[in-house]
């Protein structure tokens, strides 16, 4: 394994459709404007209690904290992919 050293953000998420659908939006944001992403640690999840006049379901939306590390581009120029 090579000497990477990582940089972490902090994003939140979130969804109609679950957790893992706020994880996904969240990191499908972050590659947009992010290179290297490498790894996420869900931090916190929460959600929305819907009014019940919504159909009857009672989670509105879900909310995830995640931490997402990145390695940082070499300044030597060699391969962040190692």
């Amino acid at each position: 394994m090579s000497d990477h050293v990582y940089k972490i953000v902090q994003l939140v998420g979130s969804s109609p459709d679950g957790i893992e659908a706020a994880v996904e939006n969240a990191l499908a944001r972050a590659s947009k404007t992010i290179r290297n992403l490498r790894w996420f640690e869900v931090v916190e999840t929460r959600g929305h209690i819907a009014p019940v006049t919504t159909g009857g379901k009672l989670v509105g939306h879900w909310q995830v904290t995640i931490k997402v590390g990145f390695t940082l581009d070499d300044p030597h120029g060699d391969s962040a992919d190692d």
